[in-house]
């Protein structure tokens, strides 16, 4: 048996934090002196110390250890490990988010809170497509769709073309459970199969359309643009569902301030 001070040196924790570990029944000595109220543990206790050491490095609280301590079992803590690893992951993926937009600001501020991206009107004629429409949990998760519909063209040996764009069916912003429809051209009919639908997709006589250059993080202020657009143009008001192509993107350039996406937004003349 080791006293207080001894079990410290041994493990290379403070007095202070096995104090606390007893206080909080995270780890209470093997036995307490009745005489002198020594605190008294067993090398036995070391491997569970280290266990509440891993786990509060590993960012778990007071309440999460005593959990899976208390389960006795290595495979609870380590399934409570895994859960841990996913909410960090999430986490970092949301600051990574918010840098992304305080990169934005700094850069809209730099350019005196404008970052001008021209507007165009053009007809878009109608195609015939092969397309796969979900609800997807972020705009974030298009990727995965685009690999699906990918996967299902070569198992079918269907001959797609590169001309891809993707339709969004919501008709406000939704930062979750978005409506997407990825389209890619096919030069002739195929057999729709479930989700995977061939259909012709209608013609836009005015499409309004700008080129955002960089990052998709660039997009928000070129939505911005088009709205102060279609406000100085006001013989033009919005209509149907946005478009969006990336014409270059993570797929054939290393560096993000060489993707180039084309947004598009219906508009129809007013008093039609």
């Amino acid at each position: 048996m080791f006293r207080i001070g001894e079990f410290s040196k041994l493990t290379q924790v403070s007095v202070r934090m096995l104090r606390y570990y007893d206080e909080t029944g995270l780890l209470k000595p093997e036995r307490t002196d009745p005489f002198t109220g020594y605190r008294m543990y067993s090398a036995a206790q070391i491997p569970v110390l280290n266990k509440i050491i891993y786990l509060r490095d590993s960012g778990f609280g007071i309440a999460e250890i005593l959990t899976a301590i208390e389960s006795g079992r290595d495979a609870s803590i380590i399934e409570q490990l895994d859960k841990k690893y996913d909410e960090i992951t999430d986490r970092i993926a949301e600051e990574h988010k918010k840098l992304e937009k305080i990169t934005l600001a700094r850069r809209e501020l730099l350019h005196g809170g404008k970052m001008h991206y021209n507007v165009s009107i053009k007809s878009i004629p109608s195609c015939q497509v092969l397309s796969l429409r979900k609800v997807i949990p972020t705009y974030y998760a298009e990727g995965e769709l685009w690999e699906e519909l990918a996967s299902f063209a070569a198992r079918n040996k269907i001959a797609v073309s590169g001309q891809t764009f993707s339709i969004y069916h919501d008709l406000e912003y939704k930062e979750n459970d978005v409506d997407v429809e990825i389209c890619t051209y096919v030069d002739k009919p195929v057999e729709s199969s479930g989700a995977y639908v061939y259909r012709t997709v209608e013609a836009v006589p005015f499409m309004a359309c700008t080129m955002v250059y960089g990052p998709f993080s660039n997009i928000a202020g070129a939505y911005l643009d088009l709205a102060r657009w279609l406000q100085e143009n006001s013989a033009f008001k919005m209509t149907g569902q946005s478009r969006q192509i990336v014409h270059r993107g993570p797929w054939d350039e290393e560096s993000e301030e060489n993707y180039l996406t084309e947004i598009q937004i219906p508009t129809e003349r007013r008093g039609r």
